[in-house]
């Protein structure tokens, strides 16, 4: 593992942060997302729109465990998504109450819940914002070209009610921010990569931190890497496969390292602070069948990891305390699909304020 060290954090005036965070001030709700969720119910949501595509059903074997920590689907209100699943789901109060189907064809990789109750996800082949009632009010496609000309997406994040960030994958791959209002690209950087890496091994999870720097997690480049706003490396981690990389509001960095089934929270100078092996940590009866790909920090200190399971086998969710006690396993392929994003709708912050949710 090498480390190099943050010395600097560079404000992100391009995005207007400082007016975010001003605007968020104003905001009445320590949870606005719970505030909104009634509009996915309303009497106008159909249960199938114009803008979805019909998926199969799910080739699970259905299973649900009683017997597990917590209060299965009732332990938190939630959105969710899984990679083989092409379907989106929101749970509350231990029931899934709205869905989206995208098709067939992979993936879905990163998704949020505004503070308007809007949604924004990636699906390896497009990114785009629906609203509850299931219109897409933005939409941004990758080049689906064979040759080296094709792209794809993993990575978004809502700036604001009006702008995204996403990284686009590709020769070569761009972190880009969109203003979905005025349709105006306001940023577009090419992202540092070695010769020869693949389209699709390149990058999944990338986020704009509080200090408006960039975190990017280079999947088969086996590194976190922090840029400034000129693109300039001012942190680097290495480590194997890491799927995701989030910043903490404690200032350390919380990377899922999908290889060896490891979460480690590292400090700017690259100590480990906390670490948890799903492999070696957890009660064998709990044990995930694929390796998790992202974990939340919620404010109470919780760890949640999500799994893609097996062909629906082992646990979607795991939730643990910061000294590693298990206190949820959601076990529930009746209801959802496999687990590769989740957002908890309960823990505070506004979503679309960098640096407010750990997800």
């Amino acid at each position: 593992m090498e480390t190099k060290s943050r010395s600097s954090l560079a404000l992100f005036p391009v995005l207007g942060l400082v007016a975010i965070l001003a605007g968020a001030a104003k905001a009445p709700a320590a949870t606005p997302c719970m505030d909104v969720l009634h509009l996915f119910t309303a009497a106008d949501v159909p249960a199938f729109a114009p803008s979805e595509i019909a998926v199969p059903e799910r080739g699970t074997n259905g299973i649900t465990r009683s017997d597990l920590p917590g209060k299965g689907l009732a332990q938190h209100p939630m959105l969710y998504v899984g990679e083989n699943c092409n379907t989106m789901f929101l749970v509350k109060e231990g029931k899934v109450i709205w869905t989206y189907a995208t098709g067939v064809g992979p993936e879905y990789d990163d998704v949020w819940m505004l503070s308007n109750g809007n949604i924004l996800y990636s699906r390896m082949t497009y990114v785009a914002m629906i609203t509850p009632d299931k219109k897409v009010v933005w939409r941004y496609d990758c080049n689906l070209s064979k040759d080296e000309k094709k792209t794809e997406i993993h990575a978004c994040q809502p700036i604001g009610l009006d702008k995204v960030m996403f990284v686009e994958n590709g020769l070569p791959p761009k972190l880009k921010v969109i203003n979905i209002k005025t349709g105006a690209v306001e940023v577009d950087r090419e992202i540092p990569i070695e010769a020869g890496t693949g389209v699709h091994g390149q990058f999944r999870r990338a986020r704009v931190t509080a200090q408006g720097t960039y975190l990017i997690s280079y999947l088969v480049g086996n590194r976190v890497v922090e840029y400034d706003k000129d693109f300039k490396e001012i942190w680097k981690y290495e480590i194997n496969q890491p799927w995701a990389a989030i910043r903490l509001k404690n200032g350390n960095t919380l990377i899922t390292n999908e290889k060896d089934s490891l979460s480690r929270e590292v400090n700017a100078k690259g100590e480990t602070v906390w670490e948890f092996n799903c492999n070696t940590d957890l009660p064998a009866e709990y044990r995930f069948a694929s390796a998790p790909q992202t974990c939340t920090r919620l404010a109470n200190g919780n760890t949640i990891f999500t799994s893609r399971g097996k062909n629906g086998e082992g646990p979607q969710l795991i939730e643990v305390t910061p000294d590693k006690k298990v206190v949820w396993v959601l076990q529930d392929w009746k209801a959802l699909g496999d687990a590769t994003a989740v957002q908890i709708l309960d823990d505070p912050g506004i979503p679309e304020v960098p640096g407010e949710s750990g997800h």
